[in-house]
């Protein structure tokens, strides 16, 4: 399997972290090769065109952004998703990257 790269955007890029290394940490346990990371919403577009990247996740605090991750994502076949509010409030690693993955597949 190759490694699957996931970004995370959220308003400022601090309130992912955590929730990165929770995923991280779910990855590493299920032995899926991974590199998730965490921007602001202003640093997201250049991440998109610098890097390879399979997933797009945006935090619920930046779901008014939607429209505009759609425009910048749909012609480069990248999916995305809002986080679900519950599983980002709780923190939930695991739950978010099976999310991230079935985007993948």
């Amino acid at each position: 399997m190759s490694k699957k790269n996931i970004m995370l955007v959220c308003s400022a890029g601090m309130s992912t972290s955590l929730l990165v290394t929770k995923m991280q940490k779910s990855a590493t346990e299920k032995q899926i090769d991974t590199d998730i990371f965490a921007v602001s919403a202003s640093e997201a577009d250049n991440n998109i065109k610098q890097k390879k990247i399979d997933v797009v996740l945006l935090g619920p605090q930046i779901r008014y952004m939607e429209k505009q991750f759609k425009e910048t994502l749909e012609p480069l076949n990248i999916p995305f998703a809002v986080i679900n509010m519950s599983d980002y409030g709780t923190m939930n690693g695991e739950k978010v990257l099976e999310t991230a993955l079935s985007l993948i597949q």
